[in-house]
């Protein structure tokens, strides 16, 4: 019987990852679409939008309170969330998209895991050195100066998740209002909670675990398979051409492959691509910019590790010219992805520009159904909610139609007219009243319509409702 020591561990510790920096153009790439969509995300509660003296002025505004969504010059209401349903079809539909032309591109470039780790890398090799320099300070015994790199790099990335967790409850507050607060110890405690848990996830996903989301907790590498296929355009090594690899640079037996360990070293994810696709992979073009470098470097032709399609792999073995990755992208597949998640777009768009600005709402009161009043008159009461989606207060009229003898009453109100504010939803308490004999002996339930005419505009909404009680 085996030693606990000499027993297969049944979990493999985790070998820490220190790519290295490399230029090129698919890091430049991710160096752009970092600072643009950390800037988005940063700096976008701080865009003002003039709507009037009685909305917010944020551009971007989930305002939870009032149970609606500003966005620049757009607003959704509760009753509209078939926008925030669409927009979330539209998402999946285009992640579908580019996966099945281009692999986990959204992986390797825009992913949130992936924009704040290299923010987290970026701040640690600024502060401790390039791969090399910071593997020896892993191996170093703590001394003073591994302590102090170590704390400075620490305060760093807790700022960055502070400023993150920070960052995002401003989405849900006026920003400028809701900072003071927090700083003067005045803000909701939830909002410090969510600050609190956003910025130790921030830390743990960014700074501690990194690839190892993407690996163990992240889905979308074993969904992904079923969306790629042999047309699908994902980073490759060309082993045809490589192989077999080795450094001595005047053998005729050897491949390109000068076995540098360039594109290992700038992986993230700490994968060797010579290794054929993997889970791991996340497709970010790092190692096609190293390997690039080094066949620059002792005179042999780029693109031994590049995008390509395992469909043009034989014709590439045989020595035929890979055909246009043009027809690779656009194939049924992309394009019928492609007419999907453009018809969802156009669809809310047309729905965007059609909506009406005035919308109604009738509950009626079922507490009793009905009431016999002292002259034998009958009244049914309803509960109505008129959505005034203008900028500015508007008279609203009412009316009815579909049953003759049914007059209409507003509580608190002499006439048929209220005053609806601007941008909220009024609520009126209306009841009909059928006067004594004005309804079929028969008719123990009367179909009507309720109607709504903005004072304004002109433009009208109705409601279908039932009168209940029977005609005496």
């Amino acid at each position: 019987m085996s030693s606990p020591d000499e027993s297969e561990k049944l979990y493999k510790s985790r070998e820490p990852v220190f790519p290295r920096r490399v230029n090129g153009m698919f890091r430049s790439l991710k160096w752009w679409l970092m600072a643009v969509l950390l800037g988005i995300y940063y700096l976008l509660p701080w865009v003002r939008w003039d709507r009037g003296s009685n909305l917010p002025d944020q551009a971007i505004l989930i305002d939870l309170a009032e149970r609606r969504f500003f966005f620049f010059w757009i607003e959704i209401w509760p009753h509209e969330f078939y926008f925030i349903a669409g927009l979330l079809i539209m998402a999946g539909l285009g992640l579908f998209l580019f996966t099945s032309a281009a692999g986990r591109v959204w992986c390797g470039y825009a992913c949130p895991q992936t924009v704040w780790t290299d923010l987290f890398i970026l701040t640690e090799r600024w502060i401790e050195g390039d791969r090399n320099a910071r593997v020896r300070l892993w191996n170093a015994k703590w001394d003073g100066r591994k302590l102090r790199l170590r704390v400075f790099k620490w305060i760093i990335w807790l700022a960055i998740s502070v400023a993150t967790g920070g960052a995002w409850v401003f989405f849900f507050a006026d920003a400028p209002t809701l900072l003071v607060d927090l700083v003067t110890l005045n803000a909701h405690p939830a909002a410090y909670g969510t600050i609190a848990v956003l910025t130790a996830t921030t830390y743990l996903f960014g700074g501690i675990a990194r690839e190892q989301i993407c690996i163990y907790a992240c889905p979308w590498p074993r969904i992904q398979a079923a969306m790629m296929d042999e047309d699908t355009i994902t980073i490759a090594y060309r082993d045809w051409r490589g192989e077999p690899r080795g450094r001595g640079k005047m053998r005729e037996d050897l491949g390109d492959c000068i076995d540098c360990n360039a594109c290992v070293n700038v992986c993230p994810m700490g994968i060797d691509i010579r290794d054929g696709e993997q889970l791991e992979c996340i497709t970010c073009g790092l190692c096609i910019d190293a390997c690039d470098e080094m066949m620059d470097k002792v005179g042999k032709p780029r693109g031994l590790v590049d995008y390509l399609a395992l469909k043009d792999e034989p014709d590439e073995r045989a020595g035929a010219t890979p055909v246009s990755i043009w027809k690779h992208v656009l194939r049924w597949r992309t394009i019928v992805y492609t007419l999907l998640w453009a018809g969802v777009g156009i669809g809310l768009t047309v729905a965007l520009f059609v909506r009406a600005d005035i919308d109604l709402t009738v509950r009626p009161v079922r507490n009793p159904t009905y009431v016999m009043l002292g002259d034998g008159s009958i009244r049914n009461t309803y509960d109505v909610g008129i959505r005034n989606m203008h900028g500015e207060d508007t008279p609203f009229y009412f009316s009815i139609t579909g049953a003759d003898g049914i007059m209409i009453e507003l509580e608190g109100e002499d006439g048929l007219s209220v005053v609806a504010p601007a941008d909220m939803e009024y609520k009126q308490r209306l009841y009909l009243v059928a006067a004594r004999g004005s309804l079929e002996a028969q008719a123990d339930r009367t179909t009507l319509r309720i109607w709504i005419t903005d004072g304004t505009t002109g433009d009208r909404a109705f409601k279908d409702a039932v009168f209940n009680g029977k005609g005496q």
